[in-house]
């Protein structure tokens, strides 16, 4: 069965390495225009290639947390996306890379890092401890190391688990996804705050973490589905991801929309009510200026569409209606976080630089382009695993075949 299983795999590694050819050459040919705008605008551009990193930098933490719950939980959803999640997992060392430009653009990015404004602001005094230069690239690499491990760790032992019936790698995963779950929590809580919150320093939420995890999964469940609906037309993944696996993760969507919109009206309504002025300023500023048509915007296509098409199960499991509400869940991920990051720069009304959407599309292009070169590399379904029914993949394979 498991040679049956690779023969499929490899037999869709020239795909794959189109996908991967093709997405190498679309960023690089937006990185030179990313290079051009860096000359143009050295303010903007940092600006936008902010946006790009956290962004991206989502989707490859959101795999890591998915991947994790799936070692915890088990299902037969995770088995079907699972090589997906460890090859999103494999881009943190490239997203690592691309974060280098943010650390050089402290300046540019962040106010607490001028010792002239931090001299004149009694606030940003009591947070210099925390918000300094130093400080902010020293936890960037702490928090990379973290996740590296972790990474490291789940992928050596799924390799493992794919060369013997030994049960051992698999325990060894289990047991690290409990603990590895609260650290991820955590060390991404802290980055949250640097790259983001600390934006506008002054301003504080102690849920605001929360969403932006809330965030990266639902990305995450957007992009498997995008990538399994593709997949999900070749065996081996033909026999795992049918349209009722399909639905499944669109079902897992909806769940993450909701509460993607629990967390956030949750946010809002607990400031405004406080009414204060170090807190609603940062709703404020989102509020007016054309941005409030941006937040409409989320509301309507981040929550209230996507919720009345995936509450139905008949929509859902029509196959090109999930994956349209995927590519354009992945699209408001994007505005989302242009709505949060962007009025932090510019507090005099809405404004789209060209950058905002070419930086994210250069950045993008080179993490499909390793994505789908580390998806070849191994079989598309884990091998050996004591929690799948392998017998009945081999007859459900048989039966596609």
């Amino acid at each position: 069965m498991n040679e049956e299983l690779i023969r499929q795999s490899e037999a869709l590694a020239p795909q794959l390495d189109s996908s991967r050819k093709k997405a190498f050459v679309c960023g690089l040919l937006f990185a030179a225009l990313t290079v051009v705008g860096y000359f143009i605008d050295h303010g903007q551009f940092f600006q936008s290639y902010l946006l790009a990193f956290i962004y991206w930098m989502s989707l490859s933490l959101g795999c890591l947390l998915l991947l994790m719950i799936h070692h915890l939980a088990g299902g037969r959803w995770g088995f079907a996306i699972r090589r997906i999640l460890e090859a999103g997992t494999r881009t943190l060392a490239l997203m690592l890379v691309l974060g280098v430009p943010i650390l050089l653009g402290i300046h540019e990015l962040y106010e607490w890092s001028h010792e002239d404004v931090v001299a004149a602001d009694e606030i940003l005094q009591k947070k210099a401890v925390f918000l300094n230069s130093t400080s902010f690239v020293i936890r960037y690499f702490v928090y990379f190391l973290v996740w590296f491990i972790l990474a490291f760790l789940l992928n050596k032992w799924t390799a493992a688990q794919d060369a013997t019936s030994e049960t051992s790698p698999t325990r060894r995963m289990q047991i690290l996804s409990g603990p590895g779950t609260v650290l991820f929590v955590l060390v991404t809580t802290f980055a949250a705050i640097d790259w983001i919150m600390s934006l506008e320093p002054h301003w504080f939420s102690t849920i605001y973490a929360a969403i932006y995890i809330i965030g990266q999964l639902l990305l995450t469940w957007a992009f498997a589905i995008l990538v399994g609906v593709r997949l999900s037309r070749h065996l081996p993944l033909s026999a795992l991801l049918t349209n009722e696996r399909l639905r499944d993760l669109g079902t897992f969507m909806l769940a993450f929309v909701m509460l993607w919109a629990y967390t956030s009206f949750s946010q809002f309504i607990i400031i405004w009510s406080g009414n204060l002025p170090e807190e609603i300023t940062w709703y404020y500023a989102r509020l007016q200026g054309g941005w409030q048509h941006v937040g409409y915007l989320l509301v309507a296509f981040h929550f209230a569409l996507p919720l009345v098409l995936l509450v139905s199960s008949r929509l859902k499991a029509r196959i090109p209606i999930l994956t349209a509400i995927a590519a354009g869940m992945m699209i408001m991920r994007l505005v989302d976080l242009f709505w949060i990051t962007a009025p932090a720069f510019d507090k005099t009304g809405l404004t789209l630089h060209w950058m905002d959407l070419v930086i994210p599309i250069a950045m993008g292009g080179i993490w499909l382009s390793v994505f789908y070169g580390q998806l070849k590399k191994r079989s598309l379904v884990p091998l050996n695993d004591p929690r799948f029914d392998f017998a009945a993949l081999a007859d459900e394979v048989d039966a596609h075949g």
